[in-house]
């Protein structure tokens, strides 16, 4: 027997007219244990999020300039797919009512995480975050992370369209923090500080771990580490497809587990071991 709607988890989504938004709208309102009771989406204010998302017949939700609107009407969790400038203000927004969150905007800091974590303890509520939500980017962290136990040259390579504004992408972002801490020998590249010619031509420094961001057409979301030793070499890569529907399925899984713990969890990882 399904879930009254009392008893489902009630959802918000922020970027509700995005890639993932749309895709998020048609999969809460397919489930049997999530209920959708606010969007937001500044461009698209007024329309039906059902209607937007294309479903067939609209779901009676209207979709808000802001989250404070959106949340009015009632939530445990405000997932947010939005811009790395307005995640702060949602997340502040959803915890001062109560209501945990579940991150998958890319762009942020190592000091935002630090600033969420402080508000969502001082809440004690739980944060979900993920520069990445698919299962085979999971993978590529956890693979990642074992072969750092052996090598310490890394380097990662993180590929997107041109449209793309953050560099590097969250994926690549939060591998290399994650590669930083878990690398258990030194590097023997140069330091950068000692090369010759422009020291960009290195890549990003997160940490340690040079990441370089290439942004071309054809290209949707790959990532790259690359492993070196004397004589061999080593790559670990994550494709991403066309379709929203892997990072749709992972956001979900934290929806559901994000109440469960208080303070910042990331990566989907740490989330599932709620």
């Amino acid at each position: 027997m399904a879930q009254t709607e009392q008893k489902k988890i009630r959802v918000v989504v922020a970027g509700v007219s995005g890639w993932v938004g749309r895709e998020l709208v048609q999969a809460i309102a397919a489930s049997d244990d999530l209920v959708l009771t606010g969007a937001v989406a500044r461009g698209v204010a007024g329309q039906d999020a059902g209607t937007l998302a294309g479903l067939p017949t609209p779901l009676g939700v209207p979709v808000h300039i802001s989250a404070q609107e959106a949340l009015a009407a009632g939530a445990d969790v405000l997932v947010d797919y939005t811009k790395p400038q307005a995640v702060r203000a949602h997340v502040a927004a959803a915890l001062e009512v109560g209501v945990a969150v579940v991150i998958g905007t890319s762009g942020l800091t190592a000091e935002d995480y630090f600033e969420i974590d402080s508000m969502a303890r001082g809440r004690s509520l739980g944060v979900a975050a993920a520069g990445n939500f698919s299962v085979t980017a999971m993978l590529l962290k956890r693979f990642s992370l074992m072969a750092a136990q052996y090598v310490g040259d890394i380097e990662i390579i993180d590929y997107a369209g041109p449209q793309k504004p953050d560099v590097p992408s969250g994926t690549a972002r939060e591998l290399a923090e994650a590669l930083e801490n878990a690398r258990e020998h030194p590097p023997t590249a140069k330091p950068v500080a000692d090369i010759l010619g422009p020291k960009e031509a290195r890549g990003a420094q997160i940490g340690t771990v040079p990441v370089h961001s290439v942004r071309l057409p054809s290209y949707v979301l790959a990532c790259e580490t690359h492993f070196g030793l004397p004589g061999e070499r080593l790559t670990i890569r994550h494709d991403a497809g066309t379709s929203a529907a892997p990072y749709v399925a992972g956001t979900l899984l934290a929806v559901r587990k994000v109440r469960k713990f208080i303070g910042l969890r990331r990566g989907l990882d740490g989330i599932l071991d709620a």
